[in-house]
C-alpha cells in the first residue's frame, strides 16, 4: 500500500538577520505537517525580495541570478523527495535535508562513537585511563556545546578545522578552580585520547579517512623531578609523631626502593610475595595500568617496610601487604612530609618512581635495559628519558667541579 504524502518548498528571507541590508536566503521543505529550514548560502538585498511571490524581483542580472539558483534549488529538493517515493522510503523533511546536503544519512554520530569506546574500554583499561578518557570526553562535550553551539555532530564532520578549533578551546579553556588554564601538553593528551577514539571509528569503518593524519603532537620538554640520595635518607630517617605523616612516609619510601606505582601498591597482598630464584624475596605482580607483568627483587628499605606492616592492624583489615590510604589524602600528606623535612620541591607520589629509576638504580649503575623491565615500561624509549636525566645531572656536577677548580687555581695565581 502506498503512503501518500504532502510535499511543499517555501522560499524566504530572514530579515531578522540582516546585514547591511542582506538577508540570508532559506528553503523551507514541509512533509506532512512537518518542516525544516534549509540554509541555501546565498544572500539577497531585502528591498530585491518579493514576499508575495517569493522570489527576487525585477529584471536586473541579479534578480535573474537569484531566481534562477531558486529554480535549481526547487528543482533539486523535489527530485530527492520523488527518488524517496520511489524507493518507498520513510520520508522526513530533515531526510530531504541531509540528502540535499550531500550528508550521509547513515553515518554515526561523535557521541555514538564515544558511547562505543566506553564500552569497549570499560573492562579493559586501567581505572585511571578510563577516568582520564571520561574527562577528555567532558572537554568535548563542552566544546561542541559552548563553541558550536550543537549537542553532537556527525563524524563526517570531523576534519583537521575541528581538530585545530577544539585546540583553540582547550588552550583558552579554564578549567574550574584552577589559577590558570590547562597546560600545552595537558591539551596534546586530550587531542591525543580523541585521536585514538576517532582511529577506533576508522577502524570500524564509521569514516573514510583519518581527520588527525596531517595533525602532529607537540610536547614541551618538562624536567622529571626526584629525590636526591641526601634528600630521600633525610625522608626515611625523620621521625613523624603523627601516624598518618608516618605510614605515608613508608609509602613513598617503599615505591622510592621498588619503583612500584601507588595504584599497584595498594592491592599488592600475601600472594605478591615470591622467592625469586636468587633465594630472596621478590613482588611479583601486574601494572594496572598497562598490564605487564613486574618482578621487583626487594631492598633491605622496602623489607624493613614490609616487615613493620606484616601484623599491623591497618593491614590486617584491608588485607594488603601495606596500609590503604587515597591517592588524594597521600599527595595532600606528601605536601606536610616535604615542610617537616624541609624537601623544596613538589612532592607528589609519583616522584618515587622517577626517585628510583634516577637516584636508586641508574645513578648506582644499574643497566638501563633492567630499569626499564622494572619499572614495567613496554618502550625503552620511556626509560631513557630517566637517563637523560641522570646525563643532565652529571653534566651540572661537573660544571660546579669546573668551577671549585677555577676558583683554587685562581687562589693560586693571586699568591694564596
Amino acid at each position: 500500500m502506498k503512503t501518500s504524502h504532502t510535499f511543499t518548498i517555501l522560499f524566504w528571507i530572514n530579515k531578522s538577520r540582516t546585514n547591511n541590508n542582506l538577508a540570508e536566503l532559506y528553503a523551507r521543505v514541509t512533509i506532512n505537517g512537518k518542516r525544516t529550514n534549509i540554509g541555501l548560502k546565498r544572500k539577497i538585498d531585502i528591498q530585491l525580495w518579493d514576499i508575495k511571490n517569493k522570489k527576487a524581483k525585477g529584471k536586473t542580472r541579479e534578480a535573474k541570478e537569484i531566481n534562477d539558483y531558486i529554480n535549481l534549488v526547487q528543482s533539486r529538493l523535489f527530485n530527492i523527495y520523488q527518488d524517496l517515493k520511489y524507493k518507498g522510503e520513510l520520508i522526513t523533511p530533515q531526510l530531504v535535508k541531509s540528502l540535499y546536503n550531500g550528508e550521509n544519512i547513515n553515518s554515526k554520530t561523535l557521541l555514538e562513537l564515544l558511547e562505543y569506546h566506553n564500552r569497549k574500554i570499560e573492562n579493559t583499561l586501567a581505572p585511571g585511563t578510563i577516568r582520564n578518557f571520561g574527562i577528555t570526553e567532558n572537554y568535548i562535550n563542552r566544546f561542541l556545546k559552548q563553541k558550536l553551539k550543537t549537542t553532537d555532530v556527525n563524524l563526517n564532520q570531523l576534519n583537521y578545522k575541528f581538530i585545530s578549533d577544539l585546540e583553540m578551546f582547550l588552550v583558552n579553556y579554564y578549567p574550574k578552580d584552577h589559577p590558570k588554564s590547562m597546560s600545552h601538553n595537558t591539551v596534546m593528551k586530550h587531542l591525543q585520547r580523541l585521536r585514538k577514539i576517532v582511529n577506533l571509528a576508522y577502524q570500524l569503518e564509521w569514516i573514510d579517512k583519518d581527520p588527525f593524519l596531517r595533525w602532529k603532537p607537540t610536547f614541551e620538554q618538562k624536567q622529571r623531578e626526584f629525590l636526591s640520595q641526601n634528600e630521600l635518607n633525610n625522608l626515611e630517617t625523620y621521625h613523624f609523631p603523627i601516624d598518618r605523616l608516618d605510614r605515608v612516609r613508608d609509602l613513598f619510601v617503599f615505591s622510592c626502593y621498588t619503583g612500584i606505582s601507588y595504584s599497584d601498591i595498594m592491592v599488592l597482598s600475601k600472594n605478591n610475595l615470591i622467592i625469586g630464584m636468587d633465594g630472596n624475596s621478590w613482588i611479583a605482580t601486574k601494572r594496572l595500568k598497562t598490564k605487564t607483568s613486574v618482578r621487583v627483587p626487594l631492598l633491605e628499605p622496602a623489607k624493613k617496610i614490609l616487615d613493620k606492616y606484616e601484623n599491623h592492624p591497618v593491614t590486617a583489615h584491608s588485607g594488603t601487604l601495606l596500609p590503604k590510604i587515597t591517592n588524594e589524602k597521600t599527595n595532600l600528606y606528601l605536601k606536610e612530609i616535604a615542610d617537616a623535612v624541609g624537601i623544596k620541591k613538589n612532592l607528589t607520589f609519583h616522584m618515587a618512581r622517577h626517585t628510583f629509576a634516577t637516584t636508586v638504580t641508574l645513578s648506582n649503575g644499574v643497566p638501563i635495559e633492567t630499569v626499564s623491565k622494572l619499572l614495567g615500561h613496554t618502550k625503552l624509549a620511556t626509560t631513557q628519558i630517566y637517563a637523560r636525566v641522570i646525563d643532565q645531572k652529571l653534566s651540572e656536577d661537573m660544571i660546579d667541579l669546573q668551577h671549585r677548580l677555577n676558583s683554587i687555581d685562581q687562589y693560586k695565581n693571586n699568591g694564596g
